[in-house]
Order: structure tokens, then sequence, then C-alpha cells
């Protein structure tokens, strides 16, 4: 009976243990949220989402462009980087077994520490300076490189999670191998890679450093993937930065624009990819 007891206790103090860490992990989060919240809500206006950026001194203005280029940015970054990040995990999880797949994988762990700020100079000086100009082009890219890593291992880790029966029936059917990994083994990881990938676009998106060296900014309507283009972290940047109590108000509003983007993404990315399981 007291062995008894003394693991009860034992269980009740890991639970509370978990507790309390859970709700070490949640208190900073909430009061971040609540805090841009706060201090956003009374920035929003309808000029504040359809109007472009004042210039100083002026009251009013705000950040459609910036968060037009946002858009744009990240879809750039999408269109390039998520295919690659998923092939290659798509390779590392069902063919690689030999030297190179190790040094793939490392490379994806080593990129993934990477700073933000060393990728933007990569992308510098391999886009900007032989293009002799910004462009949103540059941008895309850079936040494709940052979106690599955790889109490659987010799909190989999920695609090992799919049991080998599935595999096996595949091809005891006759079915390619080809065949089986895209329409069994993806479509099967295929909600919790939405996930990984919905993971990797909320941190491009709220990217700034590597932005300053590849997209710039903008304070008018560009839609050439090849000119300067605003975008909403580096437009909170330079308003934050500056002394002006008025783009220091837009600057919170913007950050609140940013966070509900992110938050919209990943609830789109659930809702969807729910749906097509229950499909299935």
């Amino acid at each position: 009976m007291d062995a008894y007891r003394r693991r009860k206790v034992i269980d009740v103090g890991a639970r509370a243990a978990c507790v309390a860490a859970t709700l070490l992990a949640v208190v900073p989060l909430v009061s971040v949220l609540a805090y841009v919240v706060v201090r956003g809500a009374a920035g929003l206006s309808w000029s504040f989402f359809t109007a472009l950026p004042q210039p100083v001194g002026e009251a009013g203005g705000g950040v459609a462009n910036a968060i037009l280029g946002s858009l744009q940015l990240v879809g750039i970054a999408c269109v390039l980087g998520v295919p690659v990040g998923v092939l290659a995990g798509i390779y590392l999880a069902e063919y690689g077994r030999g030297r190179f797949a190790t040094a793939v994988r490392y490379a994806a762990d080593v990129m993934s520490g990477i700073p933000s700020i060393a990728v933007g100079i990569f992308v510098y000086t391999l886009l900007v300076l032989s293009m002799r100009h910004f462009s949103a082009l540059a941008g895309g890219v850079a936040l494709a490189v940052l979106m690599l890593p955790t889109v490659t291992r987010t799909t190989e880790e999920l695609l090992k999670l799919v049991p080998d029966s599935l595999r096996e029936a595949g091809l005891a059917l006759g079915v390619p191998r080809w065949r089986v990994v895209l329409k069994v083994v993806l479509r099967t990881g295929a909600p919790g890679i939405a996930t990984g990938i919905m993971l990797a676009v909320a941190r491009a998106a709220g990217e700034t450093a590597p932005l300053l060296f590849t997209a710039f900014n903008n304070r008018f309507w560009s839609a050439s993937l090849v000119e300067p283009i605003a975008s909403l972290p580096v437009q909170i940047f330079t308003y934050a930065v500056s002394p002006y109590e008025e783009w220091h108000r837009q600057a919170w509003a913007a950050a609140l624009v940013l966070v509900v983007l992110v938050l919209l993404m990943n609830a789109g990315a659930r809702v969807l990819t729910r749906a097509r399981g229950r499909s299935r």
C-alpha cells in the first residue's frame, strides 16, 4: 500500500510539473499577443488597409502596399521553396540511404540554424549585385532559402511515420514505387507536411533582415518582380526606429496585421488538411 501511495504521489507531482511547464510556455506567448493587440488595435482603420504611407510629418496613411508586398514575397518563396523542400524530403525518406543523403540531412540541419541576415547577405551577393538593383525576386529567393530546411526535414520525418504496410500493399499490386510514393505515402502524410509548410511560411513572413538586403522597400505600389517592393516586416522596422509617434502607432498596427495574417494562414491550412482527410 505504501508503494502504491508513493507511485500516486509521484504521478500527481509529475502531472503538476507538466501543467506548470505548460503555463510557463503559454503565459509569455499570450502576454505578447495581448500586448500587440492592445497597442495595435488603436491604429487600425479603413485607410490603414487601403492607403499608401504618408510623407514624414503628415498624419494618416496606411500600409496597403506593404500588405500586398508581403503576400507577394511569401507567394514567391512558396513557389520556389516548397516544391524543392518536399521533393528533397521525399528523397531522404524513401531513397536516401548513402553518404549523399547524410550530407543533405546535415546541410538541412545546419541551414535551419543559420542567421537570417547571413542568408540575406548571400542572396544579396548572388542576385542583387548581379542584377544591380533590389527586387521582389531576390526577396522571395531569400525567404525560400529560409523555408527549405524546415520543409525538407518536416517532409522526411512525416513520411517516415507512414506505415511500411501501405508501401508494401501498393508494391504487391504491381504499382511502380514512384507512384506508390506520390499516390499513397505522400497523400497519407499530407496533413502533417502542410503543417510543416505553414510553420516555414510563418517564419518567412516575419523575417526582416534578409529583406533589407534583397527586396529593400518601396513606398508605392509595385507588382514587378525586378523592382524593390514593400513588406510588413521592413515597414514595421522602419517605423519602429523612427522618432515619430504617428509611425510608432502604425508600426504596432502593422505588427498586429502581420500576426493575424500568420494566424489565418495556419488556421486555413488546418481546415484544408482536415477537410481533405475527411473526404478520403
